[in-house]
């Protein structure tokens, strides 16, 4: 998702006293200028990162309380089909309007959802609300990660994304830990209501200490509404189907089939769609060119799987520990953090390496091995496995996961 808001940009953001680096024709901000406007981007990251790991090890006692272990995965997936859908029509909209604004609305959506999910009555409330979360969340990490590929050059951006790929990994450990002693402690609501401060202080932050940043386009703005449609209406149905498949209906069924089927149709029609407007030199939502790029594709596919890594481990590791292996939501939100420092480690250092030497294709090979070397060591704990193996297995892939989320 980063990747696509990242390369699909096509206008920088005005700047005063601008000049090349040696290493990229990308514009650069004044000094103070770009740590106001970092201190926003991290504050973003943690508001964002935070919120996807201090819900994990609350989930059993919220299906507890609310009776809904039948859609335990609902409130995520919820969260996720809007974030995913949204993802690359706020790309767009920020390279029409400017990223700050985007970033105001993101943040305030995200920020009632929180709210709202935290007041949730009845299982069905809450899978709505993290809807609507969700499509304040899908403004907040890809927009911070274009942000960075406006202010620096490629050399420099590795140190910055390592940095925020630390943050990410800081709030991890401190969100499922923060999780579980709120659960075990006060409510679970307090879960998503403890959003509301550090959204506030992001908020102000973004008003008042960032740049107010202009997008290039001199143009009047032109939204794609179609391409926007038939993106969802190919998205949902995907995400849909992998979501029902293997739990609720066999992946050969009918309502599964249907659900593919819908989506290859509506994709389809997007792609088209989107190729001939790139044609007629108006503004898409992805430029289908952008594909063409080896490079943008190969980051788009390690993107994709190194997020299923790290958030099937994030969702699923604490109930794992809290079901099978018996131990509390404090405590098995503590079992996140060998993953976490791991990807913390990995994430500085190959930020560094890259700025320091230039070179990033096997770290790229490297991060992707040890990524698939930790998914393979979690696939084979049960119900004999082991503290140690448990926790072996979590720092082989958090060392992969920063490795690779450092470079792309």
């Amino acid at each position: 998702m980063e990747t696509v808001s990242q390369a699909s940009q096509t206008n920088d953001m005005s700047v005063r006293g601008s000049s090349a680096n040696l290493d990229g024709d990308t514009p650069r901000f004044t000094r103070r200028e770009t740590l106001l406007t970092m201190t926003g981007v991290l504050l973003v990251m943690l508001l964002a990162s935070l919120d996807q790991t201090i819900v994990g090890t609350a989930m059993p006692h919220i299906i507890s309380d609310l009776q809904g272990f039948n859609r335990y995965t609902w409130v995520t997936t919820a969260y996720l089909l809007t974030s995913t859908v949204m993802v690359p029509i706020y790309g767009k909209l920020s390279d029409l309007f400017g990223r700050k604004p985007i970033f105001l609305v993101g943040v305030v959506l995200f920020l009632v959802g929180s709210a709202a999910s935290g007041a949730s009555q009845t299982m069905n409330q809450l899978i709505a609300f993290r809807a609507f979360q969700g499509l304040g969340a899908a403004a907040l990490m890809p927009i911070a990660l274009a942000v960075i590929g406006d202010l620096f050059t490629p050399r420099e951006r590795g140190r910055w994304q390592g940095l925020t790929g630390a943050v990410f990994g800081l709030s991890s450990v401190l969100g499922p830990t923060a999780g579980g002693w709120i659960t075990d402690n006060t409510s679970w609501r307090w879960v998503f209501y403890v959003n509301l401060p550090i959204g506030i202080i992001a908020l102000l932050v973004l008003i008042f200490l960032m740049p107010s940043l202009r997008s290039k386009n001199t143009g009047k703005p032109s939204i794609d509404y179609i391409g926007a449609a038939l993106l969802i209406a190919g998205t949902v149905p995907l995400l849909l189907g992998f979501t029902l498949a293997g739990s609720q209906y066999d992946w050969l069924s009918w309502q599964i089939l249907s659900l593919f089927a819908g989506s290859i149709v509506f994709v389809t029609l997007f792609i088209l769609f989107e190729a001939r407007l790139e044609r007629r030199n108006e503004q898409p939502i992805i430029n289908p060119s952008l594909f063409k790029n080896g490079i943008f594709s190969v980051s788009v596919i390690i993107t994709m799987i190194t997020s299923m890594g790290m958030f099937g481990s994030i969702l699923f590791l604490p109930l794992y520990a809290q079901g099978v292996l018996g131990i509390s939501a404090t405590n098995s939100g503590l079992i996140l953090t060998p993953l976490m420092g791991g990807l913390i480690f990995s994430s500085v250092v190959s930020g560094q390496l890259v700025s320091r030497f230039g070179k990033y294709k096997w770290l790229a090979f490297v991060g992707m091995a040890i990524t698939i070397g930790g998914s393979l060591l979690l696939l084979r704990l049960d119900v004999n496995s082991t503290y140690t193996q448990l926790i072996m297995a979590m720092i082989v892939l958090g060392l992969g996961l920063g490795f690779s989320m450092s470079l792309y």
